[in-house]
């Protein structure tokens, strides 16, 4: 299957192009039909519009445009020093990328990633490898598959623990924050954890200070947000919950 990692897909864009040559047709069909023209019209010219926000969206996310969508995972790796060593674990690795950047960054540490790679995305366990292996840092990144809500580690195992765009995304776990509990039992005592979500969305995680209070309640002192939507290299137009508007990122140790 071919992928393409940008968060604006190539089929959903040619489904909405799909949608308004649709519309004409009808509207070419029915030209006799003055009353259909007051419905059809308003509703290709607003498919239209939303055809050109998403293709530009798609071209601010690319590494063509903004770069958007890497400059968002680079917030991830931009809280873990270069001279850091030892375990890491990251959950929802997808297609590798980020868990590949963060091996060349820091030379002295190994890393376990776990995706459930669904066929969504077109991610797979095979093309994780083959992106690690390209970038010459295979021999210091294990992929396996598993679920965020059930990790395969015992407790206190990871000297860190990172996560990017993954919670809101496990399905088999209502509530999400049980998802980032689970994260933070391999992580060791003292060890650092850096998670980025739609921590912004109140519906999924509540407000920010019930989720740093939550945080707490699990004997999480040392915890921080940075709100990524307001980042300087997010257009205002992204700045919206359909994309980018709701993004956040907390970190700390445990």
């Amino acid at each position: 299957m071919s992928r393409d990692n940008n968060w604006v897909s190539k089929i959903l864009l040619f489904r909405m192009l799909a949608t308004i040559c649709l519309l004409l047709a009808v509207l070419l069909l029915t030209w006799h039909i003055l009353l259909l023209h007051v419905i059809i019209i308003p509703l290709i010219l607003l498919a239209i519009f939303v055809l050109i926000y998403f293709a530009y969206a798609r071209y601010e996310f690319s590494p063509q445009g903004g770069d958007i969508q890497a400059k968002i995972s680079q917030r991830v790796i931009d809280f873990i020093d270069q001279s850091e060593s030892g375990q890491i674990l990251d959950v929802g690795c997808g297609n590798g990328k980020l868990t590949v950047e963060l091996a060349k960054k820091c030379p002295g540490i190994k890393i376990q990633a776990i995706d459930y790679w669904s066929g969504m995305w077109g991610y797979s366990k095979e093309s994780c490898e083959t992106t690690a292996k390209n970038e010459n840092v295979s021999d210091r990144i294990i992929f396996t598959k598993a679920s965020a809500s059930a990790l395969p580690f015992d407790d206190e195992t990871f000297d860190a623990v990172i996560s990017n765009m993954v919670f809101h995304e496990v399905a088999d776990t209502k509530d999400k924050r049980d998802v980032i509990k689970e994260a933070l039992r391999p992580l060791k005592k003292g060890g650092l954890f850096i998670f980025q979500d739609q921590f912004n969305t109140k519906r999924i995680y509540g407000t920010v200070e019930e989720l740093l209070k939550y945080l707490k309640n699990l004997g999480i002192n040392d915890v921080g947000f940075e709100d990524t939507r307001k980042a300087s290299f997010i257009p205002v137009l992204l700045r919206n919950p359909i994309f980018v508007g709701d993004i956040g990122l907390i970190y700390g140790k445990k």
